[in-house]
């Protein structure tokens, strides 16, 4: 008869736990840090800090071939103290993990755009934050409309790439004092490319402040003397006929109509609801028969804008493979002007 039994806690296998913060910020971890990442790890940290969040599923879209490979290699990041992750609340079923940059891929970044951490403006507690965001679904619902054209730019035979992704900050850094749009794009399929600005309407902006927006939109043409179509992407079909009739008045109202051209898509126009490349874009002016176009197609909305010439993807050691350097913004230590927007 066993008098003394051994407790059952001390027979279980050890558990692996996330080292504590202050062992995740010393010397020693970032140099250790430095033959762990990968590039297509710093490229990652790079997208989350200018998309402030990602989840798996979205990331998986943009940097991996599947889904365990995205599993191991973000609980690594997870455990090194490279992103942070959560799960938003969900009455039914479960939202996907979402990540965030922390504390050590902040440190990585600055380190090699040879600034002091401090100069990246990046902050701790206001990433983890956004766990905690009313605009958490707004901007991961945005960020979904860009992933989902990388996501068809890494498919096989695919003839299209996506080559600039801007946050709504970074717009906001370039065009704030007039608009901020929730995001710009650049797409490049052919011999041509075209860019588009996106209000992302989640349903619960006044049409009325929503329609008027057009006005600063074709301020904003006018100053920089390039058009620009701006595409409006609503929730449901319903609130998208109402957007459009307001939207419509709204141009009509501009001295310069031809100046901002808009088309409106909404999550029940396709089987995706954020696939911005399936044949969902119609332009306000059009009745609502019209046929909708794919992304690449709007050029045939207006046939008088003037296309981008295409550019030459260029190499870049932080980018995954396939992947346009454009998508990685440059950091603060990024010379004047390298940002800007090509024309």
């Amino acid at each position: 008869m066993v008098s003394n039994p051994t407790p059952q806690r001390q027979l279980r296998t050890h558990r692996p736990e996330r080292p504590a913060p202050r062992v995740l910020n010393t010397a020693e971890h970032h140099a250790w840090l430095v033959r762990h990442l990968t590039d297509r790890d710093r490229w990652l940290c790079r997208m989350l800090f200018e998309h402030h969040v990602l989840t798996s599923t979205q990331i998986i879209d943009i940097a991996f071939p599947g889904r365990r490979a995205a599993n191991l290699r973000l609980r690594d990041l997870y455990q090194w103290g490279v992103v942070h992750r959560f799960q938003p609340h969900r009455d039914h079923g479960s939202h996907p993990m979402h990540y965030v940059l922390d504390t050590a891929g902040a440190v990585a970044l600055a380190r090699e755009a040879g600034i002091d951490p401090k100069e990246l403006g990046y902050s701790r507690e206001r990433e983890i934050g956004r766990a905690f965001s009313l605009q958490l679904a707004h901007t991961v619902g945005c960020n979904s409309l860009f992933t989902s054209l990388i996501r068809r730019a890494r498919q096989p035979g695919a003839t299209g790439n996506l080559t600039a992704w801007w946050s709504a900050t970074r717009c906001g850094r370039h065009w704030g004092d007039i608009v901020t749009p929730d995001g710009y794009g650049r797409w490049h399929e052919g011999n041509r490319e075209i860019e588009w600005f996106v209000e992302f309407d989640f349903g619960t902006e006044q049409l009325s402040r929503l329609a008027g927006k057009l006005a600063r939109y074709e301020r904003l043409a006018d100053t920089t003397g390039i058009t620009t179509p701006v595409l409006v992407w609503m929730p449901s079909a319903a609130r998208e006929a109402n957007a459009r009739k307001a939207l419509a008045e709204a141009l009509r109202a501009l001295s310069q109509p031809a100046r901002v051209p808009v088309a409106t898509s909404s999550g029940e126009t396709a089987l995706d609801p954020l696939d911005m490349a399936a044949a969902r874009w119609r332009r306000v002016d059009e009745p609502g028969t019209a046929d909708r176009v794919a992304l690449p197609g709007l050029h045939a909305l207006w046939p008088d804008l003037r296309t981008l010439a295409p550019t030459t993807p260029r190499p870049s050691s932080s980018a995954p493979s396939g992947h346009h350097p454009e998508l990685a913004p440059p950091l603060p230590s990024a010379p004047p002007g390298s940002g800007s927007r090509r024309r």
